[in-house]
């Protein structure tokens, strides 16, 4: 199994993973070995099916034996048939599907199917990696989650009552800064968890930081400069309705002229930071740099802005209303025990520790399941992107060793003289 099975992109320089798949003239048995591979048969000719009793298609059973006198074939490798809607019968497939007819179940070694996936299934997806390799993935989160809640819970107290003097202002620019480093570096190894779970692996935190510590300047890079664009496309938007403000801020000029340029810059914002969304998972799966993986989005987006805007905005409200689920109880208790409404960030002089400890515990809690959730959704989504572009089932499969689709790590299997 490679380091990052099927993430090599067509366009990149890096091998392709090698295509191990039997030719279509010698199909897989199968134990995954080639139909022709006996030296008795030739390679051309399609393996013999087995020849039925002459009395199978009888009416009235073989009479030399006792137990078929009554026109029942013989029970041996023959289905009986069966009441329709109950078993399979003859040539039929669990579930009433006879072969040709319907499409076949996709495989599924990991959180998710290998084929185009629904809106219910990436959420499912990302809720899976959690459920099921929770060890890792909550153990990444709740350090993260710790650190960056308690370094906020600490400035809300030291700076409380202290108005927004420099002194508060550099405290919460510091926890700022720690923020996102650690959801950074969090990001970062989800990925790489998320990514092992996708073709039905798991990964503990050592493996998962090696694989990810090489490209955590390059993500630090995306995750800076998308939000800058994003800013300054904005921020060049408001340009007119500020000189117009103060040209003359009494005319309905200024409102003519620089409210819809705002409007528009708020949209052309929007577009732009949903068709760099996919940045960050094309950076740490491909290997790719800063301009490469940006580039990378833009053409998996493309074709699918709506779509993935609208996956990514119904992820944010799951994870906003999962996370205020768990923190609302605790900031009720934090409300009477401190005898006022508290938030991290907002404390006032009336703020009691005992109200601080209850609401960071409860800040804690939610983020413990928002990060791995949030990560979940956006992995997921570059997935999904690949699989309907790029045919990146295939590559997953045999990643992960299904036989059927080939092994990314063996040898393909001989084809006969």
């Amino acid at each position: 199994m490679t380091d990052t099975p099927g993430w090599v992109s067509p366009s990149s320089s890096a091998p392709e993973p090698e295509d191990t798949r039997p030719p279509a003239a010698t199909p897989a048995g199968p134990d995954g070995t080639s139909a022709s591979s006996d030296p008795g048969q030739p390679a051309d000719r399609a393996p013999e099916r087995p020849t039925p009793p002459p009395y199978a298609g009888t009416p009235y059973g073989d009479p030399q034996i006792p137990h078929q006198q009554g026109g029942q074939p013989p029970q041996q490798g023959w289905s009986a048939p069966q009441r329709w809607g109950t078993q399979p019968g003859w040539g039929q497939q669990p579930g009433g599907q006879f072969p040709g007819w319907g499409a076949p179940p996709s495989p599924k070694p990991g959180v998710i199917p290998l084929r185009p996936l629904s809106v219910g299934e990436i959420l499912d997806g990302s809720i899976s990696t959690v459920r099921k390799h929770w060890r890792t993935v909550l153990g990444l989160s709740l350090v993260v989650a710790v650190l960056t809640n308690t370094t906020l819970a600490a400035v809300s107290w030291y700076t409380q009552g202290s108005g927004t003097g420099w002194t508060a202002v550099v405290a919460f620019g510091a926890a700022v800064v720690l923020d996102l480093l650690a959801s950074l570096i969090l990001t970062a190894l989800l990925t790489m968890v998320i990514s092992k779970a996708i073709v039905g692996e798991s990964i503990t935190l050592g493996p998962a930081w090696r694989a990810a510590r090489p490209q955590l300047p390059k993500l630090l890079g995306v995750s800076l400069l998308v939000p800058l664009i994003v800013v300054g496309i904005v921020a060049a938007s408001s340009i007119p309705l500020f000189v117009a403000s103060l040209a003359d801020s009494q005319s309905p000029l200024a409102a003519l002229i620089g409210v819809p340029v705002l409007l528009g810059g708020l949209g052309v914002a929007i577009w732009t930071g949903v068709r760099l969304s996919l940045a960050a998972p094309a950076l740490m799966l491909e290997k790719q740099g800063v301009l490469a993986a940006m580039a990378r989005s833009r053409r998996l987006v493309r074709g699918s802005w709506w779509r993935i805007l609208g996956v990514t905005l119904l992820g944010y409200v799951l994870t906003f209303l999962l996370t205020d689920m768990i923190a609302i109880p605790f900031s009720v208790l934090a409300a009477i025990v401190g005898g006022t409404p508290f938030a991290l960030g907002s404390a006032s002089a009336t703020t009691t520790f005992a109200a601080l400890v209850i609401s960071t515990i409860g800040a804690i809690l939610g983020s413990l399941l928002s990060y791995p959730v949030t990560a979940g959704i956006s992995v997921l989504l570059y997935v999904d992107q690949r699989i309907r572009r790029e045919g990146l089932d295939i590559e997953l499969a045999r990643a992960a060793g299904l036989p059927e689709y080939g092994s990314a790590d063996r040898p393909a299997p001989p084809t006969g003289a």
